[in-house]
């Protein structure tokens, strides 16, 4: 359907991005609830991006399948990855200092939820909301 790029590499780039993700969402038709979802989803992701990797960047794509669309973002960084990714993908583990939502409830936010990481390369976790939130 439509694929778009963003680089994320400052804090300014996270409005922008939120935007993009909004407008895409919007030209679905999604529900302002699977909206929130998504891009409080999506907005967890980028902060982690910034905040582990330094940046990175991130692939929107508008996704048809068995007659649904969705949103599907796929968050791509080289920062130092994730050694243990069951140990982050458990509630309550963190390796900042904040209450942020984590990777499982950023999980927990969408309908898709993928996670590829490589110490030392990187990670790429994509995530896919479609339209009616199933």
């Amino acid at each position: 359907m439509s694929k778009d790029s963003m680089p994320i590499l400052r804090e300014q780039d996270v409005v922008p991005f939120r935007n993009r993700v909004r407008e895409l969402a919007t030209k679905i038709g999604m529900s302002l609830v699977n909206q929130t979802k998504l891009i409080t989803a999506a907005s967890e992701l980028v902060r982690n991006m910034l905040k582990y990797a330094n940046g990175g960047k991130v692939l929107l794509e508008l996704i048809s399948r068995n007659g649904q669309t969705g949103v599907r973002l796929t968050f791509e960084d080289q920062g130092p990855g994730i050694k243990d990714i069951d140990l982050a993908m458990k509630d309550g583990f963190s390796t900042g200092k904040s209450l942020g939502l984590g990777l499982p409830g950023t999980k927990r936010l969408v309908n898709e939820f993928s996670i590829k990481s490589v110490p030392g390369e990187g990670t790429t976790v994509t995530i896919t909301h479609w339209k009616n939130g199933r």
